[in-house]
């Protein structure tokens, strides 16, 4: 049985500012978010670390550098893992275009999960694209214990289909900026351990 947890990056400026990153805009994350990133590290020193892999976004490698750093680690980078493509909705403000991006948001929710937003990507193909690299490390790596380094939705997105609720339903995944979600993975199937553990931030300002 192999366990992983799943860890949404640190804040960016975009994030405070609530701009659409997805999967174009390439920001670093913030003060608050290295914050964020140190406080991962300490949340995961009970666990036993062996393998740390990231999207190949650099708020993902930022947040992980000082986990892999205290353990002394490289960080596997794999653009199959990046945030799913939201076209042409990156890089706008959400109250600007709040009409727009409840528009996709209804459409997802209603079942069209091969719906996307123009120049962008669905959440079916994200989630194939992720899944199937997620799945091939899996399989593919002797290390026990590993972590990955996304993005928020596509962190929904991949947990509402391994835990069963369908894309559909990935609404109902809550994630923050820094949350850690453990899971183990046996036989081809996932299991949730914690979801969305965010008490080691809850003394960040």
């Amino acid at each position: 049985m192999k366990q992983l947890f799943i860890i949404r990056h640190g804040e960016t400026d975009n994030n405070k500012a609530g701009i659409i990153q997805g999967r174009s805009l390439d920001a670093s994350i913030n003060d608050l978010g290295r914050m964020q990133a140190e406080a991962i590290r300490e949340a995961m020193e009970p666990f036993e670390i062996q393998k740390i892999i990231a999207s190949g976004l650099r708020r993902t490698h930022e947040t992980a550098d000082p986990l892999a750093t205290r353990r002394k680690l490289k960080i596997h980078k794999y653009s199959q893992l990046d945030e799913i493509d939201f076209g042409v909705l990156e890089g706008r403000s959400f109250t600007k275009i709040k009409d727009e991006v409840m528009e996709v948001h209804e459409k997802w929710k209603g079942g069209d999960v091969d719906f996307a937003p123009e120049n962008g990507e669905s959440p079916r193909h994200t989630f194939n694209r992720a899944n199937d690299k997620v799945t091939d490390i899996l399989e593919n790596s002797s290390e026990e214990s590993m972590v990955f380094f996304i993005h928020g939705r596509l962190t929904r997105i991949l947990l509402s289909e391994w835990l069963g609720y369908g894309l559909r339903n990935m609404h109902k995944i809550e994630h923050q900026n820094g949350a850690i979600n453990h899971l183990t993975w046996h036989n081809g199937l996932f299991k949730a351990v914690e979801l969305n553990k965010t008490d080691h931030l809850l003394e960040l300002v």
